[in-house]
């Protein structure tokens, strides 16, 4: 699990990260949202133990951060947007030698080694050096180095930059994975989809704040005061105009006009009252409808209002 109550970073005046809290249980991925600057970096170090906080409190793994920040450097596992690989070594040898650093025994070492190549399919470039790798390639082995040691937590900074379309669905498909193995992750990215797919909970940072938190869907429910409803219809018909005029509750889009369209838009504050309503009344009319869509805002709106507030 990670833990922080009021954590605080000060650099002399300027203040990075202040009196953030966030609670991420083991098995659950936290996404920390953004623009370059807000705080989310400083406060991913002073969770792994390379920073010390000002202010605040924080566990990782059952280890304080302000107390202990060797035990939770022991226990946790951080990648980068840049993996920094020392790129002239072959893939076992560099992990061999983060092995070392990170005090693995040699034969489980050995047996770490191999079991990481093997889930991040890397044994075809067993021999390679790593300057030769691709992209996608080198953050799957920085996330193998950042597992060696088994981690209880893993903070991942932009672990899709600059991957293509495939290479970031790998990634993506990995994070799902370590997830799988009820380790906490917090996940740093500017990518609202991705944070989105991948998140148990959304946490988006302003100037160093947290401004709201939740699940995303959560997030989108709270911030949409109506709902945009959308009615599709087989064909124009010339009776929905008038079965449709004066339906309570409801603010159209554009006018109805002849009723030449086959695409019907409102909003509504009241879609479970209004929308049985409306699909009643297209009904009666012989109006014969494909589909009824609602839409709530976007994790995009949601993000930029919390930004702007």
């Amino acid at each position: 699990m990670i833990e922080a109550r009021g954590l605080t970073r000060r650099f002399g005046q300027f203040v990075a990260v202040e009196g953030v809290s966030l609670r991420v249980p083991d098995g659950a991925i936290l996404a920390l949202l953004g623009p370059n600057g807000a705080g989310k970096t400083t406060t991913v170090r002073m969770l792994a133990g390379l920073l010390a906080p000002s202010d605040g409190a924080a566990t990782v793994a059952g280890c304080d951060v302000r107390r202990d920040p060797a035990g939770v450097r022991a226990r946790v596992g951080l990648v980068t947007d840049l993996p920094g690989l020392y790129e002239q070594m072959t893939l076992p040898d560099y992990l061999d030698f983060f092995g070392g650093i990170y005090g693995i025994e040699p034969a489980t070492r050995a047996r770490r080694i191999a079991e990481l190549i093997d889930f991040f399919e890397l044994g075809e470039h067993w021999q390679g050096r790593l300057a030769g790798f691709s992209k996608g390639m080198k953050q799957k082995v920085a996330l193998a180095r950042a597992l060696l040691h088994e981690p209880a937590a893993l903070f991942l900074d932009e672990p899709t930059s600059g991957l293509d379309p495939l290479g970031a669905r790998a990634v993506r498909e990995l994070i799902v994975g370590l997830k799988a193995a009820n380790r906490a992750i917090i996940l740093c990215t500017h990518d609202l989809d991705e944070a989105e797919r991948l998140a148990d909970e959304v946490a988006i940072v302003r100037r160093g704040r947290i401004v709201a938190s939740d699940a995303p869907a959560a997030l989108r429910a709270a911030a949409t005061t109506d709902t945009l409803v959308r009615i599709e219809l087989a064909a124009p018909h010339p009776g929905a105009r008038a079965a449709l005029d004066g339906l309570p509750g409801a603010t159209f889009a554009a006018p109805l006009g002849d009723g030449m369209s086959s695409l019907i838009e409102y909003r509504t504050a009241r879609p479970r009252e209004t929308n049985p309503l409306a699909i009643a009344r297209l009904t009666t009319v012989g109006a014969a409808i494909v589909t009824v869509t609602c839409a709530t805002r976007t994790l995009e709106e949601v993000y930029a209002a919390a930004l702007n507030e």
